[in-house]
């Protein structure tokens, strides 16, 4: 998944979510919460995988996936595109109105705007491309 697309937020706590995605994501897929206060989506297979990987770990560690768990929802969007992002999962991620939705990969995430914005800036103005280039042998 790649890209970043700009949605709104309505009212009643709705997202739509870009049609680009939509066909990467499938009919259903999982939301919850992420690094650094996103919001993390995954394809069922992606969601099964993560799963999986849980089951292999000792159980203490297993444990400390609780609230990765116990956070997420299963999504299957209305016929508008939209999934119903609960209250909970809007107030760790920040979200208010305006949302920024980004492909990285194997998932997408889910900002808010504002905070979005002033992480890219930062980046772009003190990131160091180079380095990262480097560590993909581009």
């Amino acid at each position: 998944m790649t890209g970043k697309y700009r949605h709104s937020i309505d009212a009643k706590g709705r997202l739509s979510v870009p049609a680009r995605l939509r066909e990467e994501l499938g009919d259903s897929f999982y939301i919850t919460i992420g690094l650094r206060h996103s919001l993390m989506i995954l394809t069922e297979q992606g969601w099964a995988a993560l799963e999986e990987k849980k089951r292999q770990l000792p159980l203490a560690e297993a444990q400390n996936m609780r609230f990765f768990f116990a956070n997420a929802i299963h999504c299957v969007p209305d016929k508008q595109s939209r999934v119903l992002l609960p209250l909970e999962l809007r107030q760790y991620a920040g979200l208010q109105e305006n949302a920024v939705i980004i492909g990285v990969g194997d998932k997408a995430e889910i900002w808010d705007a504002a905070t979005y914005d002033a992480m890219e800036q930062a980046f772009l103005t003190q990131g160091d491309m180079d380095a990262i280039f480097a560590s993909l042998n581009i």
